[in-house]
């Protein structure tokens, strides 16, 4: 689907994010398209990527389906490949971010001698991409705009953000998550690494809004060969969009100011697209189907859902 301009009966709000687009309905429900919009470095790139839109609202659909015994979640709907409608929530302000290991921006801290991370004692004598004794929970803030920042457990309840009985089930889901997670990664031969949680708030329900476990949310490790290349201090193989990532700092930007995204040539963009449907077919187990609506028909089969849902 390309990129379109919905609007909806009984629609109250719209928001366009980096790579979503929410159309709010009566305060009620949400309708969220998610497009083929990539971002890195908190730069959405110049081009879409055909098809990512349809494998992160899929594998997220696949996630929540497989999680909503551990706590109930946003979603009453996938009407079309790209777009799940669910429950208007009051958001978190933090996102739960969960650590299974030394990895990426936690790496980063202990490299540099910090030994603290989010309000987390990090344990000495660790080696990148070591699993934390347990897993271990290091939030952000959220940001609309810009980078999301660092934040302790007590910060959040001491600033009042988010009370401490909400806080406490925050951590108690976000960690049976994880776990479930981690169970379903290792039927694919994955590991999960590190994840973020979000959120919200409907009466007095807590619900698992956004998406879980996606190659765009989380980090994967292959576990074949894991052990070996910890012993020999080689990189893991890693399963997300952090090849995207790689590209542009290879070809000289991380979204400093100044420079410039390098041009995506129609043989990148088809390499990316190839790539998060190899992310699909690898954390779900499921044949990656390509399916194509038109805008039209899309705003038809959201609106006849809506009716049902209202």
């Amino acid at each position: 689907m390309q990129e379109p301009n919905f609007h909806f009966p009984k629609q109250t709000a719209f928001y366009k994010g980096k790579v979503r687009d929410v159309y709010t309905i009566e305060d009620k429900l949400m309708v969220m398209v998610v497009s083929d919009r990539i971002s890195a470095f908190d730069v959405v790139l110049p081009r879409p990527i055909p098809y990512k839109g349809q494998v992160l609202n899929q594998v997220a659909a696949i996630m929540l389906d497989a999680t909503k015994d551990i706590a109930p979640n946003w979603v009453k709907s996938v009407p079309l490949p790209n777009v799940t409608i669910g429950i208007k929530c009051e958001t978190f302000p933090v996102e739960m971010v969960v650590r299974g290991n030394l990895t990426g921006h936690a790496w980063r801290t202990y490299k540099s001698g910090g030994r603290m991370l989010c309000g987390v004692a990090l344990p000495e004598g660790m080696k990148e991409n070591d699993f934390f004794p347990a897993p271990i929970i290091t939030p952000t803030t959220k940001a609309h705009e810009g980078h999301d920042q660092d934040i302790s457990r007590e910060e959040i309840i001491q600033s009042g953000l988010v009370s401490e009985k909400d806080y406490t089930q925050l951590e108690k889901i976000a960690l049976a998550l994880f776990q479930r997670g981690k169970e379903l990664a290792a039927k694919q031969g994955l590991i999960l690494v590190d994840t973020k949680y979000e959120f919200g708030k409907a009466g007095d329900t807590i619900y698992v809004i956004d998406e879980i476990h996606t190659p765009d949310s989380s980090r994967y490790f292959y576990a074949e060969g894991y052990e070996e290349n910890q012993a020999a201090g080689r990189q893991q193989r890693q399963l997300s969009k952090e090849f995207v990532r790689e590209w542009l700092m290879a070809n000289g930007f991380q979204g400093k100011e100044g420079q410039t995204v390098p041009e995506m040539t129609d043989e990148f963009v088809h390499s990316v697209t190839e790539r998060y449907i190899e992310l699909f077919e690898k954390i779900t187990g499921k044949k990656f189907v390509k399916q194509q609506v038109s805008a039209l028909d899309a705003e038809k089969q959201i609106i006849a859902q809506l009716q049902e849902l209202m």
